[in-house]
């Protein structure tokens, strides 16, 4: 298989029982729109208790039932958010802080300078972010994600990487290689993966790959990079 290789999203996550959170971003086939994916996975009530909603032009997690929330600090945020002409997307509340970083004319990696992973032991869950830069006709996007360096939680390395925008491309990111006990983190870089042009296919696909006991909610968004308009689909298995 050639480095260069990408797979479908399908084929990258199909056989993960538990992948955690990940985010996709990247260009569609004919060039003309951007591409996010988003989604979350739950083993416990707590984090399985959620649905996304679409707010304006940004993207939150609420609990699904409010009764049975215990503890909301990790797993309510808003994964995506809209400044100008820059997307973010993340894990966690870390959507805030790279909002308002840039907001200040602050870069996405001195943000992140400023925060590190989920307190969360012995899991340490990685914090994984993205932003898309979008500059008609193309754009550029960032990644990142911040896991300890070791099992004790004692320091946090953080790895940022840029990409220019490529026909039919993207990247991927997950917070866990797969299920485990303790959850082992994300290893190496994010995964070359293939961004098709049709959006529901896209979804469907997506969706149909999660682990069906571990799966909660899934957005993904597409944006016309000559216009900015967009769409949104969001799927929740909670209803």
């Amino acid at each position: 298989m050639s480095v260069y290789e990408a797979r479908t999203m399908g084929k990258t996550i199909e056989n993960n029982s538990y992948a955690g959170r990940g985010i996709a971003v990247g260009m569609t086939k004919d060039g003309s729109k951007a591409a996010i994916a988003y989604f979350i996975m739950g083993r416990s009530e707590n984090s399985r208790n959620r649905i996304f909603r679409e707010e304006g032009e940004d993207v939150v997690i609420y609990p699904f039932d409010e009764s049975k929330v215990e503890d909301p600090s990790l797993i309510i945020y808003s994964p995506l958010r809209v400044l100008g002409n820059r997307v973010i997307v993340t894990n966690g509340d870390q959507t805030d802080t790279i909002y308002d970083f840039v907001k200040r004319g602050k870069s996405f990696a001195e943000a992140l300078e400023t925060r590190e992973f989920e307190p969360d032991a012995p899991n340490w869950t990685p914090r994984i972010s993205a932003m898309l830069t979008l500059n008609s006709p193309a754009f550029s996007y960032e990644m990142s994600i911040l896991k300890s360096i070791d099992e004790q939680g004692s320091g946090c390395a953080r790895y940022t990487y840029s990409y220019p925008a490529a026909a039919g491309l993207g990247h991927f990111i997950h917070t866990y290689e797969h299920d485990g006990n303790p959850l082992p983190s994300f290893q190496g870089e994010p995964k070359l993966v293939e961004i098709p042009d049709d959006m529901d296919a896209f979804t469907d696909m997506l969706w149909n790959s999660l682990n069906e006991e571990n799966k909660v909610s899934l957005f993904v968004r597409y944006i016309d990079i000559e216009t900015g308009n967009y769409e949104t689909k969001i799927v929740n298995k909670n209803k």
